[in-house]
């Protein structure tokens, strides 16, 4: 079935990975600007003014441009999330990783979502570093969603709507985001299944339920009570 191999080909997806152990790495140095990166408003000027919003989350800018691009966007609760507003009460620190030094894994996962103690990591793969800013707003609004150590079938369906309403946000607003990329291709084939559904989650609540990765989640967890 088309959408099943869709789901399993990109079972990279953010997972939530939520354990109490563990270490957490170093945020490497920030990473130099990639070319057409960031939409045009988004120059290194406006970046400097917006910094101090965003700058504890973690040191790449790109970071900074994404979280400020999901403004008039579904994901204005996730970004609130992200600078704050989440059950840890801090901002949740971003970085970008080679998941598969964590365990190999994850190697080909897109994201994790990190709980270490009380604090919140989202940590994106380093294969993503030179995606459109708009692209990883798209995943940092499904990350964000998952902010404690339970997950549910309910919960990855919320979250991966969310990710499609907010890309679809991202492209009225900023259509230069539509590039050719990895991660793009990602958010074109999510949004796809809810112009599918009619901007509805019915296919996208389909593929979750097909997701062999997913086959021992429980239907709900706390805030996601609804199917």
């Amino acid at each position: 079935m088309e959408v099943k191999n869709f789901i399993n080909k990109i079972l990279a997806i953010s997972v939530v990975m939520l354990m109490s152990a563990g270490s957490v790495f170093a945020a490497s140095a920030p990473e130099v600007t990639v070319p057409n990166q960031y939409p045009a408003k988004y120059t290194p000027e406006y970046i400097k003014q917006i910094k101090p919003v965003y700058e504890e989350v973690g040191k790449d800018e790109v970071f900074y441009v994404a979280l400020d691009m999901l403004k008039d966007t579904e994901g204005m609760f996730s970004r609130n999330a992200i600078l704050g507003n989440n059950l840890s009460r801090k901002p949740v620190k971003i970085e970008f990783r080679d998941l598969g030094q964590i365990n190999q894994a994850y190697a080909t996962f897109d994201a994790l979502g990190w709980k270490k103690g009380k604090k919140l990591f989202i940590f994106i793969s380093n294969r993503h570093k030179d995606a459109p800013a708009g692209a990883l707003a798209a995943l940092l609004a499904h990350e964000a969603l998952h902010q404690d150590e339970f997950n549910s079938l309910a919960e990855e369906t919320y979250a991966w709507t969310m990710e499609a309403f907010v890309w679809n946000d991202i492209l009225k607003i900023y259509p230069e985001s539509d590039q050719s990329h990895a991660l793009v291709d990602r958010e074109n084939k999510l949004k796809k299944l809810l112009e599918k559904g009619n901007y509805t989650n019915r296919y996208i609540k389909k593929a979750v339920m097909q997701n062999s990765g997913y086959k021992n989640l429980p239907s709900y967890s706390p805030g996601f009570d609804r199917l």
